[in-house]
Formats: C-alpha cells, structure tokens, sequence
C-alpha cells in the first residue's frame, strides 16, 4: 500500500523556501489516514447525537486549535499534522451532518455541492500555485490551500458514505465493498498505465474518507440498522486506542530519522 507514493512526479515549477509541511506517502500514511477518517465519523456521530450543543462547539474548537498549531509548525511534525488531520475528521462529518439532518439537504444534493466545491478548490488551487503535488506544501497558502481541499474531501466522503448506504440501499457492507473497490482503481491505474501520481493520490485521498466512514458506521450502528452494534462512542475509543500508539511510533521514527540527517 505504498502505493502513490509521489516523489517520481514532483511538480515541475520552482520550489519556495522552506520545508514540506506533509508526510511521505507511503504505507503507514494510508493506515493513519483510514484511522481518522473512521475516528471522524464515530466521535462526529457520538457528540452529536449525545449533545449537540456541547459537542458542536467541541469539534469547532479543536479543529480550530489543531489548524493553528499545523499553521505554525515550520516542516511537518508528525503530532501537529496528524491530529489536524483527527480533528478535520470530526468536524467534516458534523458540517454534513449539520446539512443534512439540520437543514433537510438530500444527499444527492449534498453529495454533489461537495464534489463542486472540491473541484473548485482544485481548480483554483491549481490556477494560483500551478501544481497540487502535495511536495509543494512549502508556504502558508499552500497550506491553506491544501487544509481547505482536506475539509472538503472529508465532507463529500461523508455525503457519498450516507448516498450509497441509505438512499442507494447498498447499506453499510455494500458501501463497504464498492468504495473499496473504487480505491483498487487509483492503484491500478497507477502501476498499470502510469497514472499522473498526483491525481492517483487525490483519487485515493478522496476515497478513503467514505470507506473509512462506511466501515466506522457499520461497526457502531445497531444491528437493525445493518451494523454491528459497538455504539459510535465505543467505535471512536477503540480507533482512539489503535491511532496514538501508531502515531506515538511514527513521530518516534521522524525524530530519529531528522537528529541522524541534522548530524
């Protein structure tokens, strides 16, 4: 699952000053990035649908903290990033929550406004910068560029999620099967017929968020409803508990490897 690793095709305009604030793409990146798209839906769900007054404004908070923290950092910091990403998670869920049950917007609907909101930030994204190779995260508004893209990613895989397991009726495990299915392309068409690796990453960026949504609400939703029953707050512990050791040894290994290059 290292696939998609992009160092082949770094974008061919000048690179700025500075560090890349992203990690390496390589295996343990899809493992995490599974993890908190999962984490997102279930602790999402939980606070909302245990408070939605405090919850709210829970998931607001830490992902207004958790962005300024990554705005600061000068490179990438394995912490900073991830719980970025953790919390982007959380609050994309509630945004379509919020859309969809708060104000009534079909999920076709809702669906559709976030796949034209990606595509707009892409275009943009690209029109400004010239490039949407993750390598090019050196300035701030690239940053902003790619946490606005982030957000948007997690929001349309929790809309397609919802699509295709209610108003589609493939349900929890159908859902499961076809987003699965669709990430196999990305890696296909990467090693098969030499996909551009930026567009093969953002392919699989986009996938996993309503994969990793799909398996989260099977595991907590109630067995009448075509899940397994665990709650969403014990389905949003346990990937709590499977993505701090792992982050825990993957910000063990960054600081390593940059005290041996610093020598």
């Amino acid at each position: 699952m290292s696939l998609l690793r992009t160092t082949d095709d770094r974008p061919s305009v000048p690179r700025l000053p500075g560090a890349t604030k992203v990690p390496e793409i390589v295996a343990v990146f899809w493992v995490l990035k599974l993890i908190t798209t999962a984490g997102g839906e279930s602790a999402s769900d939980y606070l909302l649908t245990t408070n939605p007054a405090v919850g709210l404004p829970i998931g607001v908070v830490g992902f207004a903290v958790t962005l300024w923290l990554q705005f600061r950092t000068r490179r990438y910091h394995p912490v900073a990033y991830w719980s970025a990403v953790a919390m982007v998670a959380v609050v994309g869920t509630m945004i379509a929550d919020v859309l969809k049950v708060g104000l009534g917007v079909p999920l076709m609907a809702l669906t559709v406004v976030c796949a034209v909101a990606l595509a707009l930030t892409f275009l943009v994204w690209h029109r400004v910068e010239g490039t949407l190779s993750i390598h090019s995260i050196t300035t701030r508004r690239r940053d902003a560029f790619y946490w606005l893209t982030v957000v948007f990613t997690f929001a349309l895989g929790t809309a397609a999620g919802d699509l295709t397991a209610d108003t589609l009726g493939l349900g929890y495990v159908g859902s499961i099967g076809l987003f699965a299915v669709i990430m196999v392309v990305p890696i296909l068409g990467r090693y098969g017929f030499g996909l551009n690796t930026v567009v093969a990453f953002w392919f699989a960026y986009v996938v996993t968020r309503p994969l990793g949504a799909s398996i989260a609400d099977w595991l907590a939703k109630p067995v009448c409803e075509g899940g397994v029953g665990m709650g969403d707050g014990s389905v949003a512990l346990m990937l709590l508990a499977m993505f701090v050791p792992l982050l825990t040894i993957v910000a063990i290994r960054h600081h390593r490897k940059a005290d041996a290059n610093a020598v």
